[in-house]
Parts: structure tokens; C-alpha cells; sequence
């Protein structure tokens, strides 16, 4: 693909960090967006929340949602998923131009209405059960938060559906 002068090029993926990807275009000619939910929340003094679980409650919504995974599969793949962002994408994040924050304070009081129905379908007997029971509790410290509250244009539709965007 070869673009005229005034054309712009957009890129989209969780691997565009990555100078290997597009070594072909001259590093003045990229601006590099790194796009990530990093969670501002704590329980108490002591006690944060993660942004590695607000990530991993969206990944169980969506991918249900979306994909007709379950909790349980969600969980079983979730160390391949951080397996990969270590090695593919962490490594690149600090040559983004921007980042931008996609965390929202009450969405895990949204996701809790979503994502404990899931979890609790996770047997005791299961591998995953520990991680569940961690979730659910986690997400018991939340009230509740309908979706008739949440914006169709808000970020938080990805997960749970109704965005007036199309993906």
C-alpha cells in the first residue's frame, strides 16, 4: 500500500505498538495510541483494586456476551492472555505518543450485575473456583448500577451491548 501525501493510515490492534509491524513507515510519520483500563480504585487504605481485575470482570462480560465463552473458559485462557501482553504488548506501551484511561469509576458496580451470575455458575470442584470466589467477593463491595444509567456511547457498552457504535 503505497498513501499520497495528505493520507492518513489507521492502524488498529493491541500489536500496532510494535516497530516490527510497521517498520516500513518512517518513525516520524506515526502517531502511536495505547488504549488501557488502568483502575484508580481502593478498598480502603490498604487495599486497592487491580487493574488486572477490572480487565479480567470486562473480559468475562464480553466474552460471554460476544463469544459464548463462559467464566470458567475465560479464566482458563486468561494466563495465555497476560502471557501474551507481557511479551507483545508492555514492552511497547511507553513508545505510545498517548494513553489514554478507560477505566470508569462505577463500572464495576455495572459489570457486578453481569459478571456474578457468571462466576457463580463456576463449581467448587473446578480449577477456577478459587479465582471466581475471589471475584465475587470483590465484586460484592459494589452496589449495583442498571444499565439504564449508562450512556449509549459510553465505553462500558463494549462490554455489556446497547452502543450506538457498531464493532
Amino acid at each position: 500500500m503505497k498513501l499520497e501525501e495528505n493520507e492518513v493510515l489507521v492502524v488498529e490492534g493491541i500489536h500496532c505498538l510494535n516497530n516490527r509491524l510497521t517498520d516500513a513507515i518512517p518513525q516520524d510519520k506515526k502517531f502511536k495510541i495505547y488504549i488501557s483500563a488502568l483502575t484508580v480504585l481502593n478498598i480502603d487504605y490498604y487495599n486497592r483494586i487491580s487493574t488486572t481485575d477490572t480487565r479480567i470482570i470486562r473480559r468475562i462480560v464480553r466474552d460471554y456476551r460476544y463469544r459464548n465463552y463462559s467464566a470458567k473458559e475465560t479464566l482458563q485462557r486468561w494466563k495465555s492472555v497476560t502471557n501474551g501482553e507481557k511479551k507483545y504488548i508492555y514492552p511497547y506501551q511507553e513508545e505510545a505518543d498517548v494513553m489514554f484511561n478507560t477505566s470508569i469509576v462505577y463500572e464495576l458496580g455495572v459489570l457486578r450485575e453481569y459478571a456474578l451470575p457468571l462466576l457463580m455458575e463456576i463449581k467448587q470442584e473446578d480449577a477456577e473456583y478459587a479465582e471466581a470466589k475471589r471475584l465475587i467477593t470483590l465484586l460484592s463491595y459494589f452496589k449495583p448500577i442498571g444499565i439504564e444509567y449508562i450512556p449509549e456511547s459510553s465505553i462500558l457498552r463494549e462490554f455489556i451491548g446497547g452502543s450506538i457504535f457498531t464493532y
